[in-house]
């Protein structure tokens, strides 16, 4: 026998510091022998910071006691002086007491006589192993900061079940899960999961975790909580959701994450604003990008102010963002609460380059396409580009010399615009007049050095067109520029295929048989041109 007293669960006293509160533990004391009482003592090392109750007492045969061990924080401390192991050690003393009668051991703490462990006639066992660890918020919240993994587990199992160690706070307000966020420790943050936290336990900001980490841009403690089927909405006190903090913070891989969870990517934040609202604010163009591919509506308005992602993107400038909205279909039209457009936003902030592409390219476009030449004049000096291209990508010289329209020919080309500028399929005006069988277009174009030679994507010439479509007139306006028969294989005219984008929207009762035949030739091209030329 070499003891008479066993230390449940174990050796290791778990002592609980809280702010505010007694840092106390509590240990427990078996009485091994079958028959006989067995007196106990139990002494800190350090008297100045313990406090035992009861100190000393008797325990009937296979009995337990359970003994109290109060621990005293140095002043103006919040923390013992280590942790989480204590350096400071107890001395348990037992005896074989034969027919001692039980007391009260905490009546007082002199119950038992101090001699019965003192006398050399009776055999004294003394214990020197019992340990203090450290557990309470305070303790976790330091652990999770200084990233001490294995002292963190152990505090964690040692902690008290009916206390919920791993949903414990700092005196901030902070969770240990937004400790550990808030340090980019993923490995902590799977630790402290396996402890099943309450995983949507807001901080005192009122951000959830999943917010924190999506804000910090942190996609792998993202995955293990999205693992966890923490919500993707914005918590009712919170701002912006997780989307939306990524969005704003250029996160690609969290916001996949999110979306790939079914994030709805239309949600609003606490102004109502969209992800995509956000995105664009922060000139995040991949962001954009993904938040329209996966569904956004490039349209929305806030519910605030009414204002589109094409407003934002007006208003500060962002000539890019406007041109991926256009391209994803934003209405360029759309008036906020106020009743401007992305157009008055971007003349309000002096974006003239902007003007283009928000509303004067298309109204130079359509002007030039209806011949309405004061239009023209009034549009370039208000700021038009000479150059600019409509949604469709067309100049304003590919609309007049399509629709015929000399006198904004000339007009365009006396104020320099661009005689060779080609749309997306390497269209040029020439091409576009030569099609739609405008000679004295042709003959202008030509004579302001056009290139005669210019091919479409497909290796199309002027020529070419004017010869399969049997306008001999232009053909030889062309040739007397330059434009060479041989410089490429004759073209045939197969059977006829649907009209064009451009010739088939056509409504001039004066081209619509020269339209037909355009269309026979579109076959041999594989090209369509854009849409709404004639409206």
């Amino acid at each position: 026998m070499d003891r008479l007293i066993r230390l449940e669960p174990s050796n290791r006293v778990a002592v609980r510091v809280e702010l505010g509160q007694r840092c106390y533990g509590e240990l427990t004391l078996r009485n091994v022998m079958y028959t006989m009482p067995v007196a106990f003592r139990l002494q800190p090392m350090n008297k100045n910071r313990y406090m035992v109750r009861p100190q000393c007492g008797i325990i009937s045969p296979l009995a337990t006691l359970t003994v109290e061990i109060t621990y005293i924080l140095p002043p103006n401390s919040t923390l013992p002086d280590s942790f989480p192991h204590s350096d400071d050690s107890f001395l348990l003393h037992s005896v074989v007491v034969p027919g001692a009668a039980v007391k009260d051991p905490t009546s007082t703490f002199d119950s038992v006589p101090h001699d019965w462990f003192t006398t050399k006639k009776k055999q004294v066992f003394i214990d020197s192993g019992i340990k203090i660890i450290f557990v309470g918020s305070p303790i976790l919240a330091r652990l999770v900061t200084d990233g001490s993994m294995d002292d963190l587990r152990e505090v964690l199992e040692r902690s008290d079940a009916a206390w919920k160690a791993a949903d414990s706070i700092d005196d901030h307000g902070q969770t240990l899960l937004h400790i550990a966020i808030a340090r980019s420790r993923a490995d902590l943050v799977q630790l402290l999961l396996e402890f099943e936290p309450n995983a949507e336990a807001r901080s005192r900001a009122g951000q959830t975790p999943l917010e924190a980490a999506a804000a910090a841009g942190e996609a792998l403690i993202v995955e293990l909580l999205l693992a966890r089927r923490v919500s993707t909405g914005r918590s009712e006190s919170s701002a912006w959701g997780p989307l939306h903090l990524a969005a704003g913070g250029g996160h690609l891989d969290v916001m996949r994450l999110l979306l790939l969870k079914g994030a709805d990517v239309d949600t609003l934040t606490s102004d109502g604003r969209t992800a995509l609202h956000l995105a664009v604010e922060e000139r995040r163009r991949d962001c954009a990008r993904m938040l329209l591919a996966s569904g956004a509506r490039a349209d929305i308005r806030g519910s605030a102010d009414g204002d589109t992602p094409l407003h934002v993107a007006a208003s500060m400038g962002d000539e890019h963002m406007i041109k991926l909205l256009l391209q994803k279909g934003a209405n360029k039209d759309i008036r906020s609460r106020v009743g401007k457009t992305a157009y008055d936003v971007a003349a309000e902030c002096g974006h003239t380059r902007l003007f283009d592409a928000l509303r004067l390219g298309d109204s130079l476009c359509a002007a030039a396409r209806k011949g309405e030449l004061r239009a023209v004049h009034r549009l370039l000096e208000n700021g038009a580009l000479i150059n600019g291209r409509d949604q469709h990508g067309w100049t304003a010289l590919h609309r007049a010399g399509f629709k015929g329209r000399v006198d904004i020919v000339r007009t365009l080309l006396d104020k320099g615009v661009d005689v060779d500028a080609r749309d997306d399929d390497g269209y040029t005006a020439l091409h576009c007049a030569a099609e739609s069988g405008h000679a004295e277009v042709i003959e202008l174009l030509v004579k302001k050095g056009a290139d005669v030679e210019a091919r479409t994507n497909k290796g199309v010439t002027a020529l070419q067109i004017a010869d399969s479509l049997h306008y001999t007139g232009i053909a030889r306006v062309l040739m007397q520029g330059g434009a060479a028969r041989d410089a490429a294989a004759p073209l045939t005219t197969p059977a006829s295929l649907p009209l064009g984008g451009g010739v088939g929207r056509e409504r001039d009762s004066g081209l619509k048989k020269k339209a037909h035949r355009a269309s026979t030739l579109r076959s041999s091209f594989d090209r369509t041109l854009p849409l709404a030329c004639s409206t």
